[in-house]
């Protein structure tokens, strides 16, 4: 008889080499308990290799997971559960284990070679030496998945691939989860491949049945989350992010572009897009960064929605091109999917460190606004957000996501259509008494469409005589012009709404304040510290420049201010140069998010 013990929420680490389809396991688990009604957060985390080195710590790729019948705000702090399909991906991750968690291992993974390859000797062989406040299955996979497929005629390193899919059925039976979401996905991805599509269920039933052989297992019961009513799916920051864009192109009734040249954690919005030529969406592919961004300024020029990514290196490349559509006065989005740096850094792990870079990274006086996504979701709004600012203020706008957010889900309530603004391009229509930089009160100019007769007008990267648009090199026109500029960029702040105590009290001791992807970390961190009754409150930044009118009065109303972030202090900077706080900085440079324990912690030191 097996025991059914119900549970508020449980965090699960898959992990083994980045050849084992970690994350097409940990993806398909994470749809499954989504369609459950569970809320829920996600971390992907791999290898920047195409073949990572098998049988390494530096080569094991992760997958983790919470989820619950709560509201969940991160991916979980240490895990409850550990899948480790070999040695390495043990070691790595067993340190960060909660106490008194479940262990499920492999033991065809942790051989001589296997435990070699991670760094162990002979007598150090974790199997040999299993920690006893644990759970720990030591589950053949390797020779049961074998045994399931016996009778198929496919080759033993073909059997050997499905493990992940074993190792899932395993999962969905201990924690009271149906299968049939992930079998609907094998006959669709297989469909013409029978026996792969063959040996992928039957070890998904296989490790499902396994479960049911085990006497005196505990299974788990996580009841549905209290989410709002609504048509929900799970969403990951780069697919929300593409279609905010294609909403606002819908909403603003132009056509989208999008020009981007491949690079991680970027490329899925380009794959995205690519899929959606139905709305009306075109691609391309262009052969640099510099042809990427420049192509989305021509876009834009001819009437359309023009919008370019890519990450930080690629950020780099796009300066001049970015400088040139700021002093054109065009609408243009540029998504920067932050990674660790500097050069080709760390590809596939995440960090902050580009807030400088979109604020100052170019040459001469060139302000541009900067907003940050802050979570799967979120991105949606924020991509929406910077393509109505980029129209209706005629301006470059960038977007700062980051890797983390890029590649982790959560469920995303579907808006309406009247749940997003109306979004109204400045497009000039009249030909008579035409000025192409003449400005309206917010210092925008209009938007005019070549080939309409009367409004040709002369473009370019030289300054620019006030209202004409022509060529000068008159020294207070310049001055005009640089002063015009950013009085244009300051505007947007108006449109921005009150700056919001998202916890604790609008006065205290102490405020977390935070940007991008740090918000739920921070949330979870200024809960715990709340209900020890601490004088703390959370405020998160989405606008980093403008920044918000009223902050500098909300800053005020706090003795001291903690700043998280994944970078080396750069809104810190920002923030004591503006207001003259005693902001401080938590950094962490080491390509992961942060943990709400970590944030407590320092909340705890400052207080």
């Amino acid at each position: 008889m097996k025991e059914n013990q119900s549970l508020k929420k449980v965090t699960i680490l898959f992990a083994g080499d980045s050849g084992d389809g970690i994350q097409l396991a940990g993806s398909q688990f994470a749809n499954t308990v989504a369609l459950a009604g569970n809320d829920l957060s996600t971390f992907p985390d791999f290898p920047a290799e195409i073949r990572a080195p098998i049988g390494t710590v530096s080569g094991v790729s992760g997958f983790q997971i919470n989820f619950g019948s709560e509201e969940i705000h991160t991916p979980g702090g240490r895990p409850d559960v550990l899948v480790a399909l070999n040695a390495a991906a043990y070691r790595k991750n067993f340190p960060n284990l909660k106490s008194a968690g479940t262990i499920i291992v492999d033991p065809a993974g942790f051989d001589k070679k296997n435990l070699r390859l991670a760094g162990y000797d002979d007598e150090e062989n974790p199997l040999n030496n299993k920690p006893s406040d644990y759970q720990f299955y030591e589950i053949e996979v390797t020779r049961l998945n074998r045994d399931a497929m016996k009778e198929l005629d496919i080759a033993p390193r073909d059997r050997d691939r499905s493990r992940n899919f074993f190792v899932l059925g395993f999962i969905y039976f201990l924690y009271n989860r149906d299968v049939q979401v992930t079998l609907n996905f094998l006959d669709e991805k297989f469909k013409h491949k029978p026996s792969a599509l063959e040996a992928n269920r039957k070890a998904l039933m296989a490790g499902y049945n396994y479960g049911d052989t085990i006497e005196a297992i505990t299974r788990y019961r996580i009841e549905k989350a209290k989410l709002p009513p609504g048509k929900y799916r799970n969403i990951t920051g780069n697919q929300a992010l593409a279609l905010g864009l294609i909403a606002a192109a819908k909403k603003s009734e132009l056509e989208l572009f999008y020009g981007s040249y491949p690079i991680t954690p970027a490329s899925d919005i380009l794959h995205e897009l690519a899929a959606k030529k139905n709305y009306g969406v075109k691609t391309f592919q262009a052969e640099d960064e510099i042809a990427a961004i420049t192509s989305a300024i021509g876009a834009s020029f001819g009437g359309a929605l023009g919008v370019t990514g890519t990450s930080g290196p690629g950020m780099a490349l796009k300066t001049e091109a970015l400088g040139l559509a700021m002093m054109l006065e065009l609408p243009l989005v540029v998504v920067n999917v932050q990674r660790g740096g500097p050069s080709t850094g760390l590809p596939t792990k995440t960090e902050q460190s580009d807030l400088m870079q979109a604020l100052y990274g170019r040459n001469g006086e060139t302000p541009i606004p900067v907003i940050a996504a802050s979570s799967p979701s979120d991105c949606f709004w924020t991509a929406f957000e910077a393509a109505k600012y980029a129209i209706e203020h005629m301006t470059p706008v960038i977007v700062l996501s980051d890797g983390y957010i890029a590649n982790s889900s959560e469920p995303w309530l579907f808006p309406k259509s009247s749940d997003l603004s109306e979004i109204n391009p400045p497009f000039r229509k009249e030909a008579a008494n035409y000025l192409p930089y003449e400005r309206d009160a917010r210092e925008v100019r209009e938007w005019a469409i070549p080939g309409t007769a009367g409004l040709e007008h002369r473009l370019g990267g030289l300054e620019k005589e006030d209202k004409t648009g022509n060529v000068s090199y008159d020294p207070e026109n310049h001055e005009l012009m640089v002063k015009t500029r950013a009085r244009k960029v300051a505007v947007l702040a108006k449109d921005y709404p009150k700056t919001e105590i998202l916890l604790g009290k609008p006065e205290g001791d102490l405020l977390v304040l935070g940007w991008g992807n740090t918000k739920g970390a921070i949330h979870v961190a200024v809960t715990q510290a709340l209900a020890e009754g601490l004088a703390v409150a959370q405020v998160h930044l989405r606008h980093l420049n403008p920044l918000p009118d009223d902050l500098g009065a909300v800053l005020k109303n706090y003795k001291r201010v903690l700043i998280p972030e994944l970078n080396d202090g750069q809104l810190v900077r920002l923030i004591r140069d503006r207001y003259l706080v005693p902001a401080e900085v938590l950094d962490k440079i080491q390509g992961k998010p942060f943990l709400a324990e970590e944030i407590l912690f320092a909340i705890k030191k400052m207080i």
